[in-house]
């Protein structure tokens, strides 16, 4: 710690902190999760309208698996570069922005008639949405120290489990729509819900605040507080050699290991986001709103899951590696039993499986967010999530392959669990050195955060 500010503190700084960070869970967090499940929703809308697609569109499921994955090849593109741009305009602009692009090209993927067509959008829905969830990432690291970040994380990672908890029951609702004012019911899927994004996109301009010091909510005190506590821990992770180029940033081991962990996490949890309806239409019995409202359960679990976990992420970052390997291998069980017994056994292993996946972003995200130098996180983060994110291109991209040569999804699933096993292998039995211990200052926020 800087010794000439850390006597600059004043006697309430613990409090000041705690108060500022609770006015931003209050008054910022509400809409980011709002975006965030509007986000999942519009990513993940074309697993329900797979059949009406292949009927109008001629989209195969080789062709779907393929435009599926596409969406990640623009996003890993531009991700790098839209979290600078973040760096630079801020998140009450960017982020915004990024909104506002994504929804209307949803809304163009209504107009569909060929593969080609679906694979252009698919891609260019990938190029508007890059740099979101690293941008939320990155907007904690201007607003909320480390005692509180891995609930922050969690929070925002819960809202991604919960769009599965609305998205299908809504979308099956939309589909009901089908013929109404001559409509296609998967072209009204995607107009409201791309045109909801826009709207939400629009509101949250007259929310979100880019950092502390614009914040009107905030006393003075507060402010200096926060922003007091962001620059000690920010100097306590950096060091002159952790200052790195771009260039130098790509070959960063600790970035790399955080890169090749999160591309076997999205193999997972996309395939499930894609896959997972079909999976449940096994189920006789139900109408398309059924299965939308069995589709959420699993999401539901997962989300008391990824609440339960939050606290754990705060107070024990030394074990989050040992526990995100536990988690993956949750996440291979559910995959793996998914494809033995009845169709009613494999709905329940896919609350096992969406449990593991959620616990692993869970416990994954803190890491980086907290390891990675200041001079480096901006870049880093959204790094991780686009090379990460390129699983979400091979796993769908595969699993609609093996799918189409075997008539079974058995095959990807197999694929999958024993990838998700050898990571989680990994995790568990490697040695690392342990991460810095908790300061006295940081240990008060802990025990402050804990109320």
């Amino acid at each position: 710690m800087p010794a000439d500010l850390s006597l600059s503190l004043s006697p309430q700084h613990e409090q000041h902190i705690a108060a500022a960070v609770g006015k931003f869970f209050k008054r910022i967090i509400p809409m980011l999760v709002v975006m965030l499940i509007i986000n999942q929703i519009d990513r993940s809308n074309i697993g329900f309208v797979k059949a009406e697609l292949q009927t109008d569109a001629g989209i195969s499921a080789a062709a779907f698996g393929l435009g599926a994955g596409l969406f990640f090849i623009g996003y890993a593109l531009f991700e790098v570069p839209s979290n600078l741009l973040m760096k630079k305009y801020g998140a009450r602009f960017w982020l915004t922005r990024i909104m506002i692009t994504w929804g209307m090209v949803v809304m163009l993927t209504g107009f569909v008639t060929s593969p080609l067509h679906f694979y252009i959008l698919r891609f260019l829905l990938g190029v508007a949405e890059a740099g979101f969830f690293p941008g939320v990432l990155f907007y904690f690291r201007q607003w909320v120290p480390n005692a509180w970040r891995g609930r922050a994380t969690a929070l925002v990672l819960s809202a991604s489990a919960g769009a599965f908890l609305f998205s299908g029951p809504i979308t099956g609702a939309i589909l009901m729509m089908h013929d109404f004012l001559g409509i296609a019911g998967w072209k009204w899927v995607m107009f409201l819900e791309g045109g909801g994004s826009v709207l939400v996109g629009l509101l949250a301009i007259f929310v979100l605040v880019s950092r502390p010091a614009d914040a009107r909510w905030l006393s003075r005190e507060e402010k200096e507080a926060l922003r007091q506590q962001l620059v000690l821990e920010d100097a306590q992770r950096d060091n002159p050699d952790a200052r790195k180029g771009m260039w130098q940033l790509l070959t960063d081991r600790s970035l790399m290991f955080y890169c090749i962990i999160f591309f076997t996490m999205t193999m997972t949890g996309y395939t499930l986001v894609f896959w997972l309806p079909q999976i449940i239409q096994r189920v006789q019995g139900f109408s398309s709103f059924g299965i939308g409202l069995l589709t959420a359960v699993p999401w539901l679990c997962a989300i008391i899951a990824i609440n339960l976990a939050g606290k754990f992420t705060d107070h024990h970052r030394n074990k989050l590696d040992k526990a995100l390997g536990a988690a993956m291998l949750v996440a291979a069980c559910g995959t793996f039993m998914a494809t033995l017994g009845s169709p009613w056994f494999g709905f329940l292993a896919m609350i096992v499986a969406c449990i593991g996946s959620k616990l692993s972003a869970t416990f994954f995200w803190p890491m980086p967010q907290g390891e990675l130098p200041a001079a480096i996180v901006a870049p880093g983060i959204a790094l991780i999530n686009s090379i990460g994110n390129l699983g979400g291109f091979f796993a769908p991209t595969v699993f609609g392959y093996l799918e189409l040569k075997t008539g079974s999804t058995t095959g990807g699933l197999y694929a999958l669990t024993s990838v998700s096993v050898i990571t989680g292998l990994w995790l568990l039995l490697r040695h690392k050195p342990l991460p810095p211990a908790f300061g006295k200052m940081e240990k008060q926020h802990v025990g402050q955060s804990s109320h």
